[in-house]
């Protein structure tokens, strides 16, 4: 089984840029990561894009979207940023039944050295080759549909949707 992985940027793969103090987009670090978890699951790696998931808009979802449609593979890793996952995940979940699609990223650059990257990174590849098809959200350890996720924006985790029934 061989899974791909799409790269849309992201806290994933920011740098620090020290004469400025931004945080900048130059290189995908998922080789690297990869490398040094020792993965042994076979992956093609394909950048799309390298953008903040702030600045992601419904062309870029489209370009994620006829990627996945397109893919030879069934079990497709997307790196994503945190902010707009939720949104992604939606857009491909309402449209591909047929692959198993999860989305992961970070909170804190891989480059930082104290990133949660690697862990989400690897979590989302043990997640693809298990879950049926649909499209999910890994991140920390957990796995969400698209349809019943957010991202608590004061813990910055992941967690499932609030139930509706008393």
């Amino acid at each position: 089984m061989t899974i791909k992985i799409l790269v849309t940027g992201g806290t994933f793969d920011k740098e620090y840029m020290e004469l400025t103090g931004e945080l900048i987009f130059k290189n995908t670090h998922v080789h690297e990561m990869l490398k040094l978890a020792r993965c042994k699951t076979e992956v093609k790696i394909r950048t799309l894009m390298m953008i903040d998931s702030l600045d992601m808009t419904n062309y870029h979802r489209g370009i994620i979207l006829e990627k996945c449609k397109n893919s030879h593979e069934d079990r497709i890793v997307i790196t994503h940023g945190t902010d707009t996952m939720t949104k992604t995940a939606q857009h491909l979940g309402e449209q591909i039944t047929d692959k198993t699609i999860v989305l992961t990223g970070a909170l804190i650059p891989y480059a930082f050295g104290s990133s949660d990257g690697l862990f989400n990174l690897g979590s989302a590849l043990a997640f693809v080759q298990g879950l049926p098809s649909g499209v999910y959200i890994a991140m920390n350890g957990r796995y969400f549909s698209f349809d019943n996720v957010r991202k608590n924006k004061i813990t910055g985790e992941f967690e499932e949707l609030p139930s509706t029934n008393p």
